[in-house]
């Protein structure tokens, strides 16, 4: 009987984490609870313990599924905005763009964006760019003009004005400070 309810146990805590990552959990952090679950599962001796554990199985993965519901739920305009973002960094981005894209006017795309997110379109894509800047000074031998022009900025000088006030670093002084910490040397770098 405790064998029967161990497969029962596995299958419905493979569905459950398969779920979860469905839903938005972290996939590595759902596989590793599933797994100490399992591990736990082992040790039972009885049929009460083993559903006791199924109770408390779907309990914790209920409430983490209600905790990242409230970190960040976007609604259908901002996710297709946010994905192509993404995916257009290298390019200008305009508001009337993204806009026709949602099929919103320019205006209600706004508000809603900053609702959401808690930043203007503008800002949240010139913050990405200087994400990606920072990850490429960090992990490239780009030269600065490169950068600038993978990112879409108007000018080198434009970029490095950005840069700066964004990081408190020149592009040349933030390579400088962290390249190293990653990969322990400087060959080949195009300042």
């Amino acid at each position: 009987m405790i064998a029967f309810n161990f497969y029962l146990f596995v299958a419905s805590i493979t569905l459950a984490s398969r779920s979860a990552i469905a839903g938005g959990m972290d996939a590595e952090r759902a596989y590793n609870i599933s797994d100490l679950y399992i591990l736990k599962m082992d040790t039972l001796q009885s049929v009460d313990e083993v559903k006791a554990l199924h109770a408390d199985m779907f309990a914790f993965y209920t409430k983490e599924m209600t905790a990242l519901d409230k970190v960040s739920v976007y609604s259908k305009p901002v996710v297709l905005c946010l994905d192509y973002i993404y995916d257009h960094l290298h390019e200008p981005i305009r508001v009337e763009d993204l806009a026709a894209r949602t099929g919103l006017n320019r205006s209600y795309l706004s508000t809603l964006f900053k609702k959401e997110t808690g930043s203007s379109v503008s800002a949240y894509i010139l913050s990405k760019r200087i994400e990606a800047a920072k990850n490429m000074l960090k992990f490239s031998a780009y030269s600065f003009a490169e950068i600038s022009a993978i990112l879409a900025f108007s000018s080198q000088s434009h970029f490095i004005r950005v840069f700066k006030a964004h990081t408190g670093y020149t592009p040349r002084a933030y390579r400088n400070q962290f390249f190293r910490l990653v990969t322990g040397e400087e060959n080949g770098l195009k300042r």
